[in-house]
């Protein structure tokens, strides 16, 4: 009875923690939707932006299939899927990751330490430094593109297809976030965040935007296997489409692939606590 009511209380803590964690997260976004908000005009000429920055991408690649009407044995249509799903995750991932990404400055500000001294989590409180109001441009453009593709390619909204893209969509902003934390984490040893891990977030937007299988097999297996992407993005749209075959992989795994974008960010955030270990302060 002592060890059952143990575990008990133990769980029983661990889950308030969480959702005392939940609950002020939340708090920080409140807190900064209401600073983006206080200048309205501002704030919609960001969306607007945006939204006509995305559209622009779009429109280049629809030039591109109105010259050669397919790449390889894909349509525009079926490009125009990977292209939002893409799009909206990095949307999501950009807009809750903004505190890793100007880690740097942070770093050097000597702004960090405050973080340390205060009684959460130093994830937490990057997560919530900022919430990117103005990415809801991109993400609405994605969520257009991809109605367009899913009715003109008459795919039914039923429980496998919703999985497919649910799974894609959680998976693929788990692995962008994954990617920011390592490049905030590098941080610690560097001072100066790297701009060449651009190549694996914004690279890795315009990359899987086209289907993976129209690339060199060396770049298919570096997004497959180091940095997940095909996982996340390509593999359970390929199986939205039926055309799994096309990759030579079984119908099975494009259900459970995007799970390794969150195991990507779960070794991410051990990278993380890494690298708060060694952190010196700057002194300042």
């Amino acid at each position: 009875m002592n060890i059952n009511r143990y575990f008990s209380l133990y769980f029983s803590s661990k889950i308030n923690m969480y959702l005392n964690d939940f609950f002020l997260y939340l708090r920080y976004i409140s807190v900064s939707l209401k600073s983006q908000m206080q200048y309205k005009v501002s704030f919609l000429l960001q969306v607007v932006g945006q939204l006509l920055g995305t559209g622009v991408e779009f429109f280049g690649i629809w030039a591109l299939f109105s010259r050669f009407n397919s790449i390889g044995t894909w349509t525009l249509s079926e490009v125009a899927l990977f292209y939002a799903m893409v799009n909206i995750s990095f949307a999501c991932a950009d807009a809750l990751g903004r505190g890793f990404d100007s880690f740097g400055r942070i770093i050097k500000n000597g702004d960090f330490d405050r973080l340390l001294l205060r009684p959460r989590t130093t994830v937490l409180q990057l997560l919530g430094t900022e919430f990117t109001l103005k990415r809801i441009g991109r993400f609405s453009q994605g969520i257009v593109v991809m109605w367009w593709s899913l009715s003109t390619l008459h795919i039914p909204l039923n429980v496998k297809t919703l999985w497919l893209l649910c799974s894609s969509f959680i998976g693929a902003i788990a692995l962008f976030l994954g990617i920011v934390i390592v490049q905030a984490t590098i941080t610690f040893w560097t001072i100066e965040s790297l701009e060449i891990m651009n190549i694996l977030t914004y690279g890795g937007v315009e990359t899987a935007q086209y289907p993976f299988s129209i690339y060199s097999k060396w770049f298919q297996r570096f997004f497959t296997y180091f940095i997940p992407l095909a996982c996340v993005s390509y593999f359970p749209l390929l199986a939205v489409l039926e055309k799994q075959d096309t990759f030579l992989v079984p119908l099975w795994f494009c259900y459970v692939s995007p799970m390794a974008g969150i195991l990507f960010l779960i070794i991410a955030l051990q990278f993380w606590k890494l690298g708060e270990r060694y952190y010196c302060s700057t002194g300042s």
